[in-house]
C-alpha cells in the first residue's frame, strides 16, 4: 500500500488519467486521428469529457487544442509504442489510481471511468479493464494502481533494455487484472468503418439528444449536469400552452437565470419549476377565456 492509498488519506479517492494519443493510425490512412470528428466533437477530446474527473490529465502526443486542459507528454524517441508512451505519461503522475485510455473511445462515458475506478478499489486487483464483444482484453480502457504499472515497467525495461516497441501485452501479463465487459464503451475507432459506424449509431433516436447536449455543453465550456427531462417537459408546456416559439426562448431565458443566480443545477430546477407554474397559469386563463365567451350560436 502507498502513502496515497492509507485509508484516512484525503487523497486516496483522486485518479489521474493518462490518455495515449499518437499513434499511426495506419489502417485509416495516417489521418490524425485524435481529430476525427464524431457527433461534431473530436475523438481526443470526447475522451477527455469522459476522464473529466481527473486530477491531472496527461495527453501522450504531440500538443494541440484540446476542449479541457491537460499535461502534455511524449515518448523518447517518438513512435517507439504503447507500453514506451504509457511510461512516458505515467512519469507526469502521481495519483494512487490511474486511469489508462487510447484517444479513440466515442462511447466512453464518465460513467464507466467511474464503474473501472469503483471495480479497482474494491478489488485487490493491480487493474480493472474492459474486454470487447468478442471478451478480447482492453487494456487501454483501464484502471490501475500506479505502483503496479510502474513496477511491471520497471521490470520490462530492465529485461529489455528499455521499452521501445513493446507491446501491451507485455506489460499487462504481469498484472492481476479484473475484467469487465462493456461491448459500447469499449468500442474504438480502427477503421472508416468504424467510424462510420459512430457516426451513425449517435445520430440514433435513443442516443442524439444526450449526445448532443454533451457537445453543446463542451463547446460552450458548461461543466454542468442538469435534468434533461424537466427542461423538456419546459419546453412542452410552453409550446402548448403559450406558442411554439415559447418554448427555445423559454428555456433560454431559463438558464440565463439560473446563470444570473450563480447556481448549477438546483437553480435549473427552481427557475424550470417557475417558468413551467407560469406556462401552465397562462394555459389556465387562455382555458377559462375560452370557456367564458357566449356561444355564437
Amino acid at each position: 500500500m502507498t502513502a496515497y492509498e492509507s485509508p484516512g488519506d484525503p487523497r486516496a479517492d483522486r485518479y489521474d488519467a493518462v490518455v495515449l494519443a499518437g499513434g499511426a493510425a495506419r489502417r485509416l490512412g495516417g489521418v490524425d486521428k485524435p481529430g476525427v470528428r464524431v457527433g461534431g466533437r473530436a475523438l481526443l477530446d470526447r475522451v477527455l469529457t469522459a476522464c473529466a474527473g481527473a486530477a491531472d490529465t496527461v495527453v501522450v502526443a504531440d500538443p494541440r487544442p484540446t476542449a479541457r486542459p491537460v499535461t502534455w507528454a511524449r515518448e523518447e524517441p517518438p513512435g517507439a509504442g504503447p507500453v514506451a508512451a504509457l511510461d512516458a505519461g505515467l512519469r507526469r503522475t502521481t495519483a494512487a489510481y490511474v486511469v489508462v485510455l487510447s484517444a479513440d473511445l466515442p462511447f466512453l462515458r464518465e460513467g464507466t471511468v467511474r464503474r473501472l475506478l469503483g471495480g479497482l478499489r474494491a478489488s485487490g486487483s493491480d487493474g480493472v479493464l474492459l474486454t470487447d464483444p468478442e471478451g478480447r482484453d482492453q487494456p487501454l480502457v483501464a484502471a490501475y494502481r500506479g505502483a503496479a504499472l510502474r513496477r511491471e515497467l520497471g521490470r520490462l525495461s530492465t529485461e529489455h533494455a528499455g521499452l521501445t516497441g513493446l507491446p501491451l501485452r507485455r506489460l499487462v501479463a504481469g498484472l492481476d487484472l479484473t475484467r469487465i465487459s462493456d461491448p459500447v464503451a469499449s468500442f474504438d475507432c480502427d477503421t472508416w468503418d468504424d467510424i462510420a459506424t459512430a457516426r451513425s449509431r449517435i445520430r440514433e433516436h435513443g442516443h442524439v439528444l444526450d449526445e448532443w447536449i454533451s457537445a453543446v455543453k463542451d463547446e460552450l465550456g458548461i461543466d454542468l449536469d442538469v435534468d434533461t427531462g424537466v427542461l423538456l417537459d419546459l419546453a412542452r408546456d410552453a409550446a402548448h400552452g403559450v406558442a411554439r416559439p415559447a418554448a427555445p426562448l423559454t428555456t433560454f431565458l431559463v438558464g440565463y437565470a439560473a446563470a444570473q443566480a450563480e447556481g448549477g443545477p438546483e437553480a435549473v430546477a427552481e427557475a424550470a419549476r417557475k417558468a413551467a407554474a407560469l406556462a401552465l397559469r397562462w394555459a389556465d386563463e387562455d382555458t377559462a377565456r375560452t370557456e367564458a365567451e357566449p356561444d355564437a350560436g
